[in-house]
């Protein structure tokens, strides 16, 4: 007969009396349906993507344009970091996930009408406000209602990836096989983050301290909600090593997105929407499926397996670019995948494991700020790099600086991390 888990007591404190008996922890099920709006708003976070070939052919607007318009989400993204872990912390999840799923219905609408440059500008802000809300709040809440259960940090992490994942190949398909390919696409996803709105306000989440302030205050000073997200002291060394791990696994995903498309287009003569979003698919399946396989080894293991993969996959990349060949290719895009799922998955469980829940949204709020950052600043810059000296030199070069990264990366894991 199965036995039932419960929550650990609390240690009792004046200004609250202990329990009389601990709390059951939510059934496995919960957990899963806590990670169903992280997935959701990342489904979101990606669709745009195969759409902006479709965009550009109507407004007329020049790959500058294009840059700026994935810097809108970069730029909604970091600022929402700022805030919504913070948020998270003090004053719960739910009240910084439910706002978050209205801005991206919000934007799916936005998507859905949108006429100029202006208008996808502030569509993909919006959607990088609730993306970034998703990675610290949405992924909090998952680990929270597992409990301490491993399934968390692995549900959160996977759930991110996957969404990422679905989002292009959903667009792919539906742009190419709908009629209104950018009208459809976003009223699909509506339907789809209505659905995450019900699953958060009937998440189980566990009871918190009403005096909780995410971080000591001194006297005479009034709590901070706007900062660049960070750690308590005691745990800088976890946020650095998953950081070590997942910034460059993440650069490495964020290359494959930028050059797959064109890549494809050379290799096999096509810019059918559908294939572009099934290589972008491909690859984030890879990234949850990866995180699978190597739940039970030991997180610097996993860690490490994440830089080795980072550089497999640059080396991969820079070959197809240098010889327009298409196994490369494929090599480049499944490592990739690896590399970040890896490194996603071992720096949020340290983070899950080691970091007090009254600081975990805010911890998650760093470890992807420092994630998104790196992803979001090389691509461009190798982008202008490349229109000064070629295609396959700038993607050599900033290729080489990323297994540069990732190998710095591994030795900050071989000499800091402990062998667990």
């Amino acid at each position: 007969m199965p036995t039932t888990r419960t929550r650990p007591t609390p240690v009792p404190t004046a200004s609250a009396p202990a329990p009389t008996s601990p709390s059951p922890l939510p059934p496995l099920r919960e957990v899963w349906f806590a990670a169903w709006p992280v997935v959701a708003v990342f489904i979101l976070s990606n669709a745009a993507m195969p759409l902006y070939v479709v965009w550009q052919r109507h407004m007329g607007f020049s790959s500058g344009t294009l840059t700026l318009i994935f810097a809108a989400y970069m730029a909604g993204l970091l600022g929402a970091l700022l805030v919504a872990g913070v948020a998270a912390d003090r004053i719960g999840r739910k009240p910084v996930l439910v706002p978050a799923l209205l801005v991206a219905i919000a934007a799916c609408v936005i998507y859905a009408t949108a006429g100029s440059v202006l208008t996808l500008v502030a569509a993909r802000f919006l959607t990088g406000l609730a993306t970034g809300a998703a990675v610290s709040a949405g992924m909090a809440a998952v680990t929270d209602i597992a409990a301490g259960r491993r399934i968390g940090p692995l549900l959160a992490s996977t759930a991110m990836v996957l969404g990422a994942g679905v989002g292009p190949l959903l667009a792919g398909v539906l742009s190419e096989t709908a009629p209104a390919p950018t009208v459809t696409v976003f009223l699909v996803e509506i339907v789809l983050l209505l659905t995450a709105l019900a699953a958060v306000v009937r998440m189980p989440l566990p009871p918190r301290h009403p005096k909780n302030t995410a971080a000591p205050v001194s006297a005479g000073t009034r709590p901070t909600w706007i900062r660049v997200p960070s750690v308590p002291r005691t745990n800088r060394r976890h946020l650095a090593l998953g950081l070590a791990a997942f910034a460059p696994g993440m650069t490495t995903t964020s290359f494959v997105l930028a050059l797959g498309p064109s890549l494809l287009t050379g290799l096999l003569g096509t810019t059918n929407r559908t294939v572009a979003g099934a290589m972008a698919f491909g690859m984030f399946l890879t990234a949850a499926g990866v995180q699978f396989a190597v739940r039970r080894l030991a997180l610097r293991t996993v860690l490490l397996a994440s830089t080795a993969a980072t550089a497999a996959s640059m080396l991969s990349l820079i070959t197809a670019v240098r010889t327009t060949a298409l196994a490369p290719l494929i090599a480049a895009v499944v490592l990739a995948g690896a590399a970040q799922g890896m490194g996603q998955f071992g720096g949020l469980s340290l983070l899950s494991r080691e970091v007090p829940i009254d600081r975990r949204a805010e911890a998650n709020a760093a470890l992807n700020a420092g994630g998104y950052l790196l992803a979001g600043l090389f691509p461009v810059a190798d982008g202008y790099l490349s229109d000064l000296i070629g295609l396959s030199a700038g993607t050599t070069t900033f290729g080489l600086t990323v297994i540069t990264l990732a190998a710095a990366g591994a030795t900050l894991i071989l000499t800091r991390s402990a062998k667990r």
